[in-house]
């Protein structure tokens, strides 16, 4: 199994929920849900990032949070037939193991273990959400954005990643001017290499060294908690 949270389950705790999974691709700008909207289904993402979109006035989003093949989605809504407070948008290609929330909600009412992971798994997603408002707010934007390209390279399985300007944007919330300067002094420091619609991250730890401490510090508290933590591929 790819997706880190399941692998991580012991042998009883997957047997409830894999002859359940569905096999689904999800691409860059797919919606899997909305805000309001009530969610059926459980996402454990084995590839690509899906991003959590905090929707403002207007239309307007920002991202609180990224999440890879380390965890799932859904798990704020589905489980307990709450409806979503955010929009979960994937932000890089990739493929889901899918599940009946009313399965997993199930799965979860018969197993301890399982409610220890996905606690310790939503404690760690609210962490990062807190972190980001915080990020957002109060640090430069070349340490945010380092910051979240680190964040996206933990999770794409590749140095390379189909990004736009706009993209990144929307993501941080900020112009896209503004995006398209910043990323010129990233790149002038060979940090990283762009192209039309794509991002490479060319020097990993000199990146790190960019980014603002809520990178570290949120590796620190998934280690911490004792949660799968995704890692950037090794050259």
């Amino acid at each position: 199994m790819d997706n880190l949270w399941i692998a991580a389950l012991d042998a009883a705790d997957r047997k409830r929920i894999e002859p359940h999974l569905s096999e689904r691709p999800f691409s860059q700008g797919q919606m899997l849900y909305d805000a309001g909207q009530s969610v059926d289904e459980v996402w454990f993402p084995m590839s690509g990032v899906v991003s959590l979109m905090t929707v403002i006035d207007d239309d307007r989003m920002i991202e609180t949070a990224a999440i890879g093949r380390e965890g799932l989605v859904g798990v704020t809504c589905g489980p307990t037939n709450a409806r979503a407070a955010s929009r979960a948008i994937a932000q890089v290609d990739g493929v889901s193991a899918c599940c009946p929330s009313d399965v997993f909600a199930d799965a979860l009412s018969q197993s301890e273990s399982m409610r220890m992971a996905l606690s310790k798994f939503t404690e760690s997603l609210f962490a990062q959400v807190q972190q980001a408002a915080a990020c957002n707010a109060q640090h430069r934007l070349d340490e945010r954005l380092a910051r979240w390209l680190l964040t996206i390279h933990d999770r794409a399985d590749a140095d390379r990643f189909a990004l736009t300007q706009m993209d990144i944007a929307g993501m941080l919330g900020v112009r896209r001017a503004t995006v398209s300067e910043v990323g010129s002094t990233l790149e002038e420091q060979g940090l990283i290499r762009r192209g039309r619609g794509w991002v490479e991250v060319l020097d990993r730890k000199a990146l790190e060294g960019a980014s603002c401490g809520c990178y570290a510090l949120m590796r620190g508290v998934m280690k911490d908690l004792g949660v799968p933590r995704p890692s950037a591929p090794t050259r």
